[in-house]
């Protein structure tokens, strides 16, 4: 999958600060704090010029049963952080998710691969078409849901594809 560029704001270990940061974000419901965390990686963006053409934000989506659940998307949360920085459109109905997935917390890159293949679905590429697009997530392991959403999402014609993440961590 060609990607234009790539980035994490942060690095991601088990017991960390950090870990308690995503788990505020993804359990607890804490949107301000990942409002925070996204300003801060556009202001990161705006300070290195990594992903200077990007023309707008797309975050990853989640099932529809489990936003529900969790009451928000936080790839969303980041976007809207970054977009607040960036004045860049947020374009969430682009994609979204046809099925629910297994957690991958206990998979192998392999396993998380195959778990990932067909779950994304473009909606709208008239809204990506000819875009230069950046994809966000809370945080990358292997990047297989990253990679899985990137290959649909470069079906529409003529759009580049970048990523960030919150963090990175190493399975």
């Amino acid at each position: 999958m060609p990607v234009t560029d790539a980035a994490s704001y942060l690095y991601f270990s088990k017991d960390s600060l950090l870990q308690h940061i995503v788990h505020e974000l993804k359990y607890k419901g804490n949107k301000a704090l990942g409002f925070f965390i996204g300003r801060k990686m556009g202001e990161l963006i705006i300070q290195t010029h990594r992903f200077h053409d990007i023309d707008a934000l797309i975050p990853l989506p989640l099932y529809a049963a489990r936003e529900r659940k969790r009451g928000y998307n936080q790839a969303l949360v980041l976007c809207e952080g970054m977009a607040s920085v960036l004045s860049l459109p947020i374009l969430q109905q682009a994609i979204r998710r046809r099925t629910s997935s297994e957690t991958q917390t206990n998979k192998n890159r392999i396993d998380r691969w195959l778990n990932m293949q067909g779950k994304f679905e473009l909606h709208q590429p008239d809204t990506i078409s000819g875009k230069h697009i950046l994809l966000v997530d809370d945080v990358i392991t292997t990047g297989a849901t990253l990679e899985a959403c990137g290959q649909e999402l470069l079906t529409a014609p003529n759009t580049r594809l970048s990523i960030m993440t919150m963090a990175y961590t190493v399975k």
